[in-house]
């Protein structure tokens, strides 16, 4: 574990903040649309590791003060992370992952069940938590067949750095709508999304 914080901590963020802030928020706004289309994201952000530089980009576009953001344990153990997102947005880094708005996981394989987190409630369920998911490729892992809303018939990306049981973890999200977490996925050069309303195809998973 990482005990120091140097000036990895403070470095980074964007070279032209609003410009690259729109444009990343325009391709994650695409994914979100599109559940399984992959969108580039080009701008380059730099942050402390783990943080790879879409997932920092997301960070630097959707985090301020008023957005509680929680780590998992690989991106709470080093230090200069929750400091890094402290200078650079404001954002408060919670313990208890029920409380946050964005929740980062740098390891996807370590993801889990998805209740933990804020599923929102049947009147408000945008109170919920978005999951940040940090992944090595949406193209050479495990396919995914999704349908659902926003998906024309079916549309299958293939993630590198998610468990081989996240069909069954997505149907338990799926049977609490409206209630329910979205999660993005965070390559290094693009992003995808599945919705609370994405349905991932077990027949082949």
């Amino acid at each position: 574990m990482t005990q120091a914080i140097g000036s990895e901590a403070y470095e980074g963020g964007f070279a032209s903040p609003v410009f690259d802030a729109q444009s990343v928020f325009r391709s994650l706004m695409e994914a979100m649309a599109r559940p399984g289309s992959i969108w580039p994201v080009t701008v380059r952000a730099g942050a402390p590791d783990p943080l790879g530089p879409t997932m920092a980009a997301l960070l630097l576009t959707l985090c301020d003060a008023d957005t509680p953001v929680w780590l998992d344990a690989a991106a709470s153990s080093e230090k200069a992370v929750a400091a890094w997102l402290g200078f650079h947005t404001g954002a408060p880094v919670v313990d208890e992952a029920s409380e946050a708005a964005f929740a980062v996981v740098v390891d996807g394989l370590a993801i889990g069940a998805v209740e933990r987190f804020a599923q929102g409630t049947q009147d408000y369920p945008d109170r919920s938590t978005t999951l940040l998911v940090q992944v090595e490729s949406l193209t050479d892992g495990r396919p995914l067949t999704l349908e659902g809303p926003g998906i024309r018939t079916r549309a299958s990306i293939a993630p590198r750095g998610l468990p081989d049981r996240m069909a069954d973890i997505w149907a338990g999200n799926n049977a609490l709508f409206p209630r329910g977490v979205d999660m993005v996925l965070a390559a290094p050069d693009a992003v995808a999304a599945l919705a609370r309303t994405t349905r991932i195809d077990r027949g082949g998973n």
